[in-house]
């Protein structure tokens, strides 16, 4: 199991978790969700109390990720499969992102 916090505009929304079996959940963080001033990170991911289920990364996350040539330097830089989505995201994603999201490993 592997997780990873999910900051909007550097504060905690939620926490995503990639399961031992390759699938995905997703929540927001109890605080996130009672502020009724803090958004949904993404409309496909609308703010409610129920946890988000996926067999593959989220298409929200997904499109975080680089493509082409970029992804292909940084996996060969960070020792990451290319089919490792969720490394990827951890690893790109933590830094400056296009959004407002951010996405910050966990020690588990």
């Amino acid at each position: 199991m592997r997780q990873a916090e999910v900051l909007y505009k550097k504060e905690t929304a939620g926490l995503i978790t990639q399961l031992d079996d390759g699938s995905f959940v997703f929540r927001y963080h109890d605080h996130w969700f009672n502020e009724t001033d803090k958004p949904a990170i993404s409309l496909t991911l609308p703010k409610a109390q129920q946890e988000y289920q996926s067999k593959f990364l989220f298409s929200f996350f997904y499109n975080m990720l680089p493509e082409g040539s970029n992804k292909q330097t940084v996996c060969f830089e960070n020792r990451i499969d290319t089919k490792d989505h969720f490394g990827l995201l951890m690893t790109t994603a933590k830094y400056d992102t296009i959004g407002a999201v951010q996405i910050i490993k966990m020690d588990v």
